[in-house]
């Protein structure tokens, strides 16, 4: 079964990568990466092409997380494979590579989106009980803040913390360091953000500082 793990995370990896907020972009003529902040992700779609497109985007790279890892978790639980790995250990690696496609997809040069839609998938699909008080945490610093990027750092931190609520260490270790390093992730890829917080330059949410250079 030497096949398996290069194969889920392939799969997981060119799951993720598909463009979302690209491909809406251009279907009205316009560049994403050259508009706004530049982010291919659905808070730059919602600041440059409204509401309805920013929501489509962020249900779609949701859904490039929730199914691979949906998908090779039942998989594993109902068909014996000669691995290492739990059903849940393999749908994390699925998990894992889904984010790192969306964030550097091969079809746009490695630079995608940061990973927090897909973020939200994967979580739900592995530990949905864990989402919803870090789902919480995230509307309400976004509706007292009104800033998107510290909501989603906030919302992302606490995610090792509520695994305290709903799981053991000593039976999920594994588990826990997924979720630390899925932090890392969405940090990394949010330092621009956090450098703008700090310097009181970041965007709020329903400001359009940015101006398409296309009319759509």
């Amino acid at each position: 079964m030497h096949w398996v793990l290069p194969a889920v995370s392939g799969l997981g990896y060119l799951f993720g990568s598909f463009p979302t907020a690209y491909i809406v972009a251009r279907f009205h003529k316009i560049d994403i990466r050259k508009e706004g902040s530049g982010n291919v992700g659905a808070t730059n779609t919602m600041r440059i092409l409204g509401a309805k497109w920013g929501v489509l985007v962020l249900v779609i790279d949701a859904l490039k997380g929730f199914l691979p890892v949906f998908a090779v978790f039942h998989i594993k639980k109902y068909y014996s494979f000669d691995l290492p790995l739990n059903a849940r250990e393999l749908a994390m690696l699925a998990g894992v590579a889904a984010m790192l496609g969306h964030i550097y997809p091969v079809w746009l040069r490695f630079q995608g989106g940061k990973g927090v839609a897909t973020g939200l998938g994967m979580m739900l699909a592995l530990a949905p009980e864990i989402v919803a008080p870090a789902l919480v945490i995230f509307l309400l610093t976004v509706s007292i803040s009104k800033f998107v990027s510290l909501g989603s750092l906030f919302a992302s931190a606490s995610l090792p913390f509520f695994f305290f609520l709903f799981f053991e260490y000593s039976t999920e270790t594994v588990l826990f360091w997924f979720l630390v390093l899925v932090v890392l992730f969405v940090w990394i890829k949010h330092r621009s953000n956090l450098k703008r917080l700090l310097d009181g330059n970041e965007h709020k949410i329903g400001e359009r500082k940015y101006e398409t250079k296309t009319n759509h």
